[in-house]
């Protein structure tokens, strides 16, 4: 639950309130936020389709709210949804390996 709370404040925090930061940062942000996604949700062994689809859906519906709420001075981005499921990808696997790692144990 807390990464999800996390990943509401750093993807719909208004523009103004996002610090500045070095190019290609954004994208780490992105990628490290939905590999914990990921990660937490397969180490709550939720179930592996359900999990990663609704994630990808999660990271096309937040660009898309980031374009719609005018408000927030943000626009949605498409490399930044691909990039999300970069990051959804990366997660899930590292965290396979984790979990297959420590069984063998």
């Amino acid at each position: 639950m807390t990464a999800v709370l996390l990943s509401v404040i750093i993807l719909f925090t208004p523009q103004s309130g996002v610090p500045d930061s070095p190019p290609g940062t954004d994208k780490v942000v992105h990628v490290a936020l939905f590999a914990l996604l990921a990660a937490t949700g397969c180490w709550a062994r939720l179930p592996r389709w359900p999990l990663l689809g609704g994630l990808v859906g999660y990271a096309a519906l937040s660009e898309v709210l980031q374009w719609l709420i005018t408000p927030l001075g943000r626009g949605g981005d498409v490399v930044d949804g691909l990039v999300d499921v970069l990051g959804v990808g990366l997660g899930w696997v590292v965290a396979r390996r984790v979990v297959s790692g420590s069984r063998s144990r």
